[in-house]
């Protein structure tokens, strides 16, 4: 399979693929070996057989336990942004609540100003045709 002269410099992410580096060292010196491959190596009444059940079903429970902290991990994660996110919407809603305060408020005042501003011009209307009145009862003597 690989000649003894070639170098195979092959490095495999550990935390990734749930092997430990002792794990990965024993798959790469098989793989090395210039011995033949069955194609049922991995059946459990080869002699060639690369782990045993119990070796491979503690492999199993490592990567699952692995699987299972990058899960929480995602899971905290992702809490940890949806929190961010609710405290971002809350400031903001704050903020827009002040605004809508204050336009309330501008609007009462401007409203406030309007209503004296109406009552000024009923007032001055009738003083305009008191006005009238008088200047015809002037002209008509």
């Amino acid at each position: 399979m690989f000649l003894a002269e070639e170098a195979v410099q092959v490095q495999f992410p550990v935390h990734e693929t749930g092997f430990t580096p002792e794990e990965l060292k024993e798959l790469l010196s098989f793989l090395e070996s210039n011995e033949p491959v069955s194609p049922n190596s991995g059946s459990e009444g080869s002699s060639r057989a690369l782990y045993s059940m119990d070796e491979r079903k503690q492999r199993r429970m490592i990567s699952n336990r692995e699987s299972a902290r990058r899960s929480r991990w995602r899971k905290k994660r992702h809490l940890e942004n949806l929190t961010d996110e609710v405290n971002r919407l809350n400031i903001e809603n704050q903020q827009l609540k002040n605004q809508l305060s204050l336009v309330i408020y501008q609007c009462h005042v401007v409203w406030r100003e309007n209503e004296e501003l109406r009552s000024e011009s009923v007032a001055l209307w009738a003083k305009l045709l008191d006005l009238y009145w008088t200047l015809a009862a002037m002209q008509s003597q």
